[in-house]
């Protein structure tokens, strides 16, 4: 049974609020200080393309499979648990990867950091829709999502700052002493909670792993070898073969790492399919345009994360009223809008996009696609957890930042193939020949989010309806 915990094991919301926004702004912080660096990393460890993509790639499909495990983990032994657990490994690996020497290092101690992030990710946002009621909900997560919008904002300028003051490694840096404190102030003002307690698939995580890993090797092998390549076209038949098995498994599977029933929901299906467009867009968009402003356009690192504001400083602003505005009018106009407006934005970059262009022509259409992506970025996670029932929230988000962060992985995949396939690094003239075709796919990712965004249920449910249940407490459990 339930027992009402006493003052003393329950924090303020407020509490609640500022740790799982600190935690969700290393992770973004971390996930986009390193695009500004990339060349700095290329020139300093003589890697390829195809390594400077691992480099982000590592990170992020660490991050994402592990993301459903870590949540069925948190819903098993505490999410404070795990959350706290996340957090050190995080910061362990942060000091790694400042300290690497090679590029193998570099990018393992990355994927040992996105496994960090897969235990921070989909509980940061677990513990605080379990904290609020259903009514604020779009609010409070319009303010999580402003503050993410603050590491998207300094990442790339923070990342081409430090490379240009001090060093690459030092990007790395900046996530210890952020880790440290945020993982004391866990442990002593978050409340233990748990979900409801599921076996742990350990064979359908074992087949989404490889599976996904498989599809972005062979996506990003094309580059280099080819798409006719036989080793390009086994891993990309095998990786198609491994997820079919993946979604076989589950749907037999009594307590699936997936619940596909979730995907009966057209909202539900449609959110999360906007959400992996989304992530898509902002992180192949990112890692295009940081090289482009750097290798074509002869901008220093600390001078792309500058121009690169427009852009990536509007969530500040825009995010909390996106995610208020979505509480009065729901979630389907914000969203579709806001992911029409960044593909308008990045087609325009890509339609004047020259070598040695002048940056005042890429103004407007970086403060549009600006504007459209922080009115995207707290919706499609609220849009989410809206059209699950409460006990399915720990596994709905999840399922959330699962197909967001295989989304980054696979568009900068494809953009990369795409810019390999039409240029290369050598010229300013023959990167921006790449890189025009790339960013225009990348538009088109958001475009397409757009219409699927058309799917998602209109206004939000009645707060009566909606209004989580109490979780219970680590602490109060008879």
């Amino acid at each position: 049974m339930v027992v009402q915990p006493s003052p003393i094991h329950r924090p303020r919301p407020i509490w609640t609020l500022a740790l799982t926004a600190i935690a969700f702004f290393m992770v973004a912080l971390d996930a986009l200080v390193v695009v500004t660096a990339l060349p700095a990393i290329q020139r300093d460890l003589h890697a390829s393309l195809s390594t400077l993509e691992w480099t982000v790639n590592a990170f992020t499909l660490a991050f994402a499979a592990g993301i459903i495990t870590a949540a069925a983990l948190g819903d098993r032994l505490g999410r404070r648990r795990i959350f706290i657990l996340g957090l050190t490994l995080f910061t362990i690996a942060s000091a790694a990867c400042a300290l690497a020497p090679t590029a193998g290092l570099l990018v393992a101690a990355r994927a040992v950091q996105g496994l960090g992030a897969a235990m921070i990710m989909p509980l940061s946002l677990t513990i605080l829709a379990s904290a609020f009621p259903a009514e604020r909900r779009g609010a409070i997560i319009g303010i999580w999502g402003g503050i993410g919008g603050l590491a998207v904002a300094s990442g790339p300028l923070v990342g081409g700052a430090v490379t240009q003051g001090l060093d690459w490694h030092w990007i790395f840096w900046v996530n210890v002493p952020i880790g440290v404190v945020a993982t004391v102030l866990a442990r002593l003002r978050l409340a233990e909670t748990r979900g409801p307690a599921t076996r742990l698939d350990l064979p359908a995580a074992a087949l989404v792993s490889t599976g996904a890993i498989a599809i972005v090797w062979g996506l990003i092998r094309s580059g280099d070898v080819g798409w006719g390549s036989a080793q390009v076209v086994a891993s990309l038949i095998g990786g198609v073969i491994l997820v079919a098995a993946f979604l076989a498994w589950e749907w037999r599977a009594t307590d699936p790492m997936l619940p596909l029933r979730l995907f009966g929901s057209r909202s539900f299906a449609a959110a999360n399919l906007t959400g992996f467009l989304m992530a898509g867009s902002i992180f192949s968009a990112a890692f295009l345009m940081s090289q482009y402003f750097q290798f074509a356009l002869g901008y220093s690192p600390l001078a792309t994360g500058l121009r690169l504001l427009p852009w990536t400083a509007t969530p500040l602003l825009i995010a909390p009223l996106a995610g208020v505005l979505s509480d009065r009018v729901g979630a389907r106009p914000v969203l579709a809008l806001g992911m029409l407006l960044q593909g308008v934005g990045l087609a325009w970059i890509a339609a004047v996009a020259a070598a040695g262009e002048g940056y005042i022509d890429l103004v407007i259409p970086l403060v549009i696609a600006g504007v459209g992506i922080s009115m995207a970025l707290p919706v499609a996670p609220t849009a989410v957890l809206s059209a699950v029932h409460p006990q399915d929230m720990g596994k709905a988000s999840g399922v959330n930042s699962t197909l967001q962060r295989f989304g980054a992985a696979f568009a900068i995949a494809i953009a990369a193939a795409v810019f390999a396939a039409n240029g290369h690094l050598g010229t300013p003239i023959s990167f921006t020949a790449g890189f025009r075709p790339a960013l225009a796919l990348v538009a088109g990712l958001s475009a397409v989010g757009a219409v699927t965004a058309l799917a998602v249920g209109g206004r939000r449910v009645k707060p009566a309806a909606a209004r989580p249940e109490r979780v219970e407490e680590a602490a109060s459990v008879a």
